[in-house]
């Protein structure tokens, strides 16, 4: 059997709002996976999806967002859904793309440069993330629009 190191993320800077805002241009959606963590875990993976936009989505077209991630991605057993216009970072680290990080803590929204963009943060499990769940990886992707 074969084993394969995997860095840890590093943090080297934070993209400023100029940056954020060059960075997200022609970006739909961003999906980021992360094993769950919390000792309550309803499902083994952490969902986040950051919606390119800041407004505050009607509650039946959350709901039908949601369905479409759900249908896409392969989303089943959701719990735990947070689901609103919020603050997001972002991080320049080791990897191809920057690192969104939902900016929850008052504290880091003082201090971390950021932007606003409705965010859809759950657990949920799918058999479409083998890396989080078998190797406990962290990833993320852009999607971005087509013309």
């Amino acid at each position: 059997m074969m084993t394969q190191e995997h860095p840890a993320l590093k943090t080297e800077q934070y993209l400023n709002p100029t940056e954020i805002a060059a960075h997200l241009e022609g970006v739909e959606y961003i999906v980021m996976a992360a094993p769950a963590v919390r000792d309550d875990a309803k499902a083994p993976i952490h969902f986040t999806l950051f919606l390119n936009t800041a407004d505050n989505l009607p509650a039946d077209i959350q709901q039908a967002v949601l369905d479409k991630f759900a249908d896409q991605y392969g989303f089943r057993d959701i719990a735990d859904l947070f689901s609103q216009p919020d603050r997001v970072a972002f991080a320049v680290t080791n990897q191809e793309t920057p690192m969104p990080l939902h900016v929850f803590k008052p504290e880091d929204k003082m201090r971390l440069p950021s932007t606003v963009m409705f965010i859809m943060d759950f657990e949920a499990d799918s058999d479409n993330f083998p890396e989080v769940k078998e190797k406990q990886l962290t990833g993320w992707t852009y999607a971005y629009e087509t013309a």
